[in-house]
């Protein structure tokens, strides 16, 4: 047997460690399956000396290798490979599981959901990840759909996700006693994934009351499930603190109305806020939900938003100097893939065929990141890398300032690589660096 304190100590403990000492920062959370925004963030991370919090959700993987055709193992791979190909130190960088439980299963009956979540979460912690999100927040097949879920219904199932998990890393220390221990996320107020549907939504910051209710209930179900211990590994609570966007609005932070969140907080020591859904808040109101107790700062759609900004500009290039039919067309090649499979963007764009469209291509919903991974994407992005790395030289200045004019002062400058992939990738950094300074 080993002794309490053979592991490694999990690195999102700084977390609670600053806490302790009174400063109150953060860690930005990157939750994307996207090749190219992983790139721009472990590149930023690595020119910065930054740890890079990388997630995935239960929809993006899961062990029917979810929309991106991956499971847990597989993502695993693909982010450590990426890493390796720029060297970026993997001491530095943490894997994340978001929304891990029986989301993806939420129509079908208990046992089954909650098997499936199980089988879920063990892959996850095989796979190495060591910040998991146990979200058994939904409503199931066999529930009241009329109902709400009970604070004690929630806390059970995610008890029992808790146990596969603990017994998961028992048997991973059996071959590697300093197997880093995972650390968790609990949270029944969770925002759902990807945004919100309607513009005009109103946004309620999480009351003081639910988040006591969250924390004594979990704390008491893991002591009747014989968990008390696990419970020293929870450090998040997911909380609203009054952020959310949809495809054309953001509810930007508000100091004031999550003041009374903000004070309650701070009144525990071993743990930390979770807001999800912050994406395109301005860096001031990132720095002020980090000193305000949100400690874990996620973000996703924003950075497939500004790939998919970079990869238009960049087409809008290849339109001026590469003839029509050696072009990538990599528009028209999201369009027919989103045209042919609508389940993606459908129920969350709404107007005219004409403001449809815009919201396609241009949402801040990002429902286009969905397509990104489908091969004939991929293969048009490479073509267009192609295209563009072939004429680089040619392009005249004038013509990448009127598409690209960060990137023209960069390149014109030295402080860029000029290369197809490097100019999209820098779409990304103004939202990378929002966090990492804000968190700072």
């Amino acid at each position: 047997m080993f002794s309490k304190g053979d592991f490694m100590k999990n690195k999102l403990r700084f977390l609670l460690d600053k806490k302790a000492q009174g400063d109150f920062v953060s860690i930005p959370s990157f939750c994307t399956a996207n090749n190219l925004a992983i790139k721009a963030v472990l590149q930023y991370a690595k020119k910065n000396s930054k740890i890079a919090l990388i997630e995935a959700t239960a929809n993006q993987v899961n062990q029917d290798g979810g929309y991106t055709g991956m499971r847990p193992k597989d993502f695993a791979d693909f982010v450590t490979s990426i890493a390796k190909e720029i060297n970026f130190p993997l001491d530095n960088l943490i894997l994340g599981g978001d929304h891990l439980g029986p989301l993806v299963w939420a129509d079908l009956p208990e046992d089954q959901a909650m098997a499936n979540a199980e089988i879920l979460v063990r892959e996850f912690i095989e796979a190495g990840f060591t910040k998991i999100h146990l979200d058994t927040s939904m409503r199931l097949g066999s529930d009241d759909q009329d109902s709400m879920l009970s604070d004690e219904t929630i806390a059970s199932r995610g008890a029992r996700l808790m146990q596969v998990c603990k017994n998961s890393y028992d048997k991973i220390r059996e071959t590697n006693p300093n197997a880093e221990k995972p650390v968790y996320i609990i949270g029944s107020e969770v925002p759902v994934p990807g945004g919100s549907r309607e513009n005009d939504e109103i946004v309620t910051v999480t009351s003081t009351s639910a988040l006591k209710a969250t924390y004594a209930e979990y704390k008491n179900t893991f002591a009747n499930h014989g968990l008390a211990d696990c419970f020293d590994d929870i450090i998040g609570i997911v909380v609203q603190p009054g952020v959310e966007f949809s495809d054309s609005d953001v509810h930007v932070y508000s100091r004031d109305k999550a003041k009374q969140l903000s004070r309650e907080i701070k009144g525990y020591n071993n743990i930390v806020l979770e807001g999800h859904s912050t994406d395109y808040q301005p860096r001031l109101a990132l720095r002020e939900m980090s000193e305000d107790g949100v400690g874990i700062l996620k973000v996703g759609p924003a950075l497939t938003f500004a790939i998919r900004a970079g990869l238009f500009a960049l087409s809008n290039i290849e339109n001026v100097l590469i003839p029509h039919n050696q072009r990538s067309s990599i528009i028209k090649v999201l369009d027919d893939c989103m045209q042919e499979n609508p389940d993606n963007w459908f129920n969350y764009y709404h107007g005219t065929e004409a403001e449809i469209t815009i919201k396609k291509h241009y949402s801040y919903s990002d429902r286009v990141r969905y397509y990104m991974s489908e091969e004939r994407v991929q293969l048009a992005v490479l073509k267009l890398f192609n295209n563009i790395d072939s004429i680089i030289k040619e392009i005249p200045g004038g013509l990448l300032h009127q598409y690209m004019p960060e990137q023209y002062f960069k390149v014109r400058d030295n402080k860029l690589e000029y290369t197809a992939e490097q100019l999209v990738l820098d779409w990304v950094v103004p939202f990378i660096e929002d966090y990492y300074l804000a968190s700072d």
